[in-house]
């Protein structure tokens, strides 16, 4: 358990950093899809695990954001 701790650890910085360093030229719903797709992703590899889990969290979560963001 200890080394999936660290991988989602590792995972989530790495996305956290990759997002803040891509989201200056973005409007503001652009911005809410990318946070929604990024904390779907997560919710979705912690509930469901695996990719097919973290892919439907991410396009979840992207949709549920770019309807927040009108």
């Amino acid at each position: 358990m200890k080394n999936v701790s660290a991988t989602l650890s590792s995972t989530i910085l790495a996305v956290t950093l990759l997002g803040l360093t891509g989201c200056a030229g973005m409007t503001s719903r652009e911005k809410s899809t990318a946070t929604g797709a990024v904390i779907g992703g997560v919710a979705g590899a912690v509930v469901g695990g695996g990719a097919l889990g973290t892919a439907a969290g991410a396009a979840a979560g992207g949709v549920i954001g770019h309807e927040m963001g009108k």
